[in-house]
């Protein structure tokens, strides 16, 4: 008798459905499991590779302004080290950028006040590495190799500092040690003058266009802003007054015993936290991370110095020829470029955090 038509004939429980001699059971497993290796292999290409663009070219940052300076950058004659530690700004404006744009989603910022000073702080950016359309007068590289080389006598470029300086260099009492921690001040001290004058001429330069587009509707929010960014000046001046006046304190009387810090940035918060009204206890926690911030602070230095030295053996080996030695220091070179980079954005966010919580915690004291 023949079977009924489309009637499969009669399969028991244990008897495996199967498909070119293999349980079909299997083929489901390996399909599934080959999906998940195919999702985890893209999830990390996604996490592991540079970031790509709407053209599909290699970027190194997700918003596009940023990109051009970097690319920018890459035509420059920057030295390892700015290059390095532009690239370290640009991260730590990326952030901030990115962590702003959720906020105007949530309907914060609404005066505009972020926005203005991420725009602020670009502009300082631009500024800083010579790509503002300015004549940059500042000496072309000032780096840890070259020290040595500079002209003595007048080296921090205003002459209240180098006044300072020879009198306290002549002074003999300051070791050796203690003048490279002195001299490392008062190039600090230096950064922070350029770096006021930068924002001062980015503030008036801004003023100039609101004064042009503005509308009545925005008076009083523009109005808000600009206030903000004169109370930041008038802050930053006193900071430069307090730290032209610890310098001169320590030319005269010198390094203490008790000295709690050596790196100048540390020094700086340091000085700005015992001036926050913060409690005994506070103090005593902040001092400990500030201990760890100095560490990490050294450690970047010490891979800044690295970078340099292999920047130099990288144009040696060029220069003879040798393509098997050219490929091994390059590649050296690069790896050491990335971590130095990395350790460079991480130490600046650091910094940041801890003046935020500086500033955050004196403010609350203070309304208390």
């Amino acid at each position: 008798q023949l079977p009924k038509p489309n009637r499969l004939p009669h399969l028991s429980k244990k008897t495996p459905l199967l498909y070119k001699g293999k349980p079909i059971i299997c083929l489901v497993v390996a399909l599934c499991f080959g999906a998940g290796v195919m999702a985890g292999k893209y999830s990390r290409e996604v996490n592991e590779h540079k970031l790509s663009g709407s053209d599909g070219q290699t970027v190194e940052f997700r918003i596009a302004k940023l990109n051009q300076v970097w690319e920018k950058a890459e035509r420059m004659q920057l030295s390892p080290v700015r290059h390095s530690e532009l690239h370290s700004d640009l991260k730590i404006q990326e952030k901030d950028e990115l962590q702003w744009k959720k906020m105007k989603v949530e309907g914060l910022d609404e005066n505009g006040e972020k926005e203005a000073q991420l725009r602020r702080n670009f502009n300082v950016i631009l500024a800083k590495y010579g790509m503002d359309g300015k004549r940059d007068t500042r000496p072309l590289e000032s780096n840890h190799l070259k020290d040595h080389d500079t002209k003595e006598g007048d080296i921090f470029d205003d002459p209240r500092l180098d006044k300072l300086w020879n009198k306290a260099k002549s002074s003999g009492k300051f070791s050796n040690e203690e003048l490279l921690s002195l001299k490392r001040e008062f190039q600090h001290h230096k950064d922070k003058i350029h770096e006021y004058n930068i924002l001062m001429d980015t503030v008036s330069r801004t003023e100039e266009i609101h004064k042009n587009v503005i509308s009545p509707l925005e008076g009083d929010a523009k109005e808000h802003v600009l206030h903000q960014k004169h109370t930041d000046l008038k802050q930053k001046m006193r900071d430069l007054n307090q730290g032209f006046e610890r310098l001169r304190k320590l030319s005269h009387e010198g390094f203490t015993e008790d000295s709690e810090f050596r790196e100048p940035r540390v020094i700086e918060l340091w000085e700005a936290a015992k001036r926050a009204n913060l409690s005994e206890d506070e103090l005593d926690s902040l001092k400990e991370e500030l201990r760890h911030f100095e560490t990490k602070v050294e450690k970047h230095s010490h891979y800044q110095e690295q970078l340099e030295l292999s920047h130099h053996k990288l144009r040696h080996v060029e220069a003879l020829g040798d393509k098997e030695h050219i490929k091994k220091n390059q590649e050296k070179y690069n790896t050491l470029a990335e971590k130095t980079r990395e350790m460079g954005y991480k130490m600046k966010k650091h910094m940041q955090d801890l003046s935020n919580k500086i500033s955050q915690q004196g403010l609350e004291h203070n309304e208390l």
